[in-house]
C-alpha cells in the first residue's frame, strides 16, 4: 500500500450546544486536518505514471476545504436561536451551520467524506482541536 500524507490549517469558532463543560461557551481553535490517501498500485501511464494522485492534486483539494471553514463560526443546527443567526447576520460575521455538533470526530468524518465524494482515494483523516488531542476517522 502507498500511503502520502498532506495538511492544512484553519482558525475557527464553535461550541457544543448542550454539553455541561466550558467547551459550552463559544471559543476557537486552530484546527489541523491531516489527509492520507493510498492505494495498492501506482499509476502505470500518463503524466501521472508512478504516482498514487499528483499531490499538487491532494493538496489543492485539502486546501480549498480548510480555507471553506476558515475564520468562521461554526456551530450545530437548531443551536442556536433564529434572532442570535440574525443579529450576527446583521454584523456581517461569517457562519456556517453543520447538521451535526462540531467536534473533532465529526469534523475528521465530514471532511472524509468530503474528499471521496471528489473521488480522492483517501484512506483517513485525522483532525486535531489542539496540538495533543486529534481524532481520526477511516473505513
Amino acid at each position: 500500500m502507498y500511503i502520502l500524507k498532506t495538511s492544512a490549517a484553519f482558525d475557527s469558532a464553535h461550541f457544543l450546544a448542550g454539553y455541561n463543560g466550558k467547551c459550552a461557551n463559544l471559543h476557537g481553535h486552530h484546527w489541523v486536518m491531516e489527509v492520507e490517501a493510498g492505494q495498492d498500485a501506482l499509476q502505470e501511464s500518463g503524466e501521472k505514471r508512478g504516482m498514487v494522485i499528483d499531490f499538487s492534486d491532494l493538496k489543492k483539494a485539502v486546501r480549498a476545504l480548510a480555507d471553506a471553514y476558515d475564520h468562521a463560526l461554526i456551530y450545530e443546527r437548531g443551536s442556536l436561536k433564529p434572532a442570535t443567526c440574525a443579529a450576527l447576520a446583521d454584523e456581517h460575521f461569517r457562519m456556517i451551520e453543520v447538521p451535526y455538533r462540531p467536534t473533532a470526530e465529526n469534523f475528521a468524518k465530514a471532511f472524509y467524506d468530503t474528499l471521496r465524494e471528489q473521488g480522492l482515494p483517501v484512506l483517513c483523516v485525522t483532525v486535531y482541536e489542539t496540538p495533543d488531542n486529534s481524532a481520526r476517522y477511516e473505513v
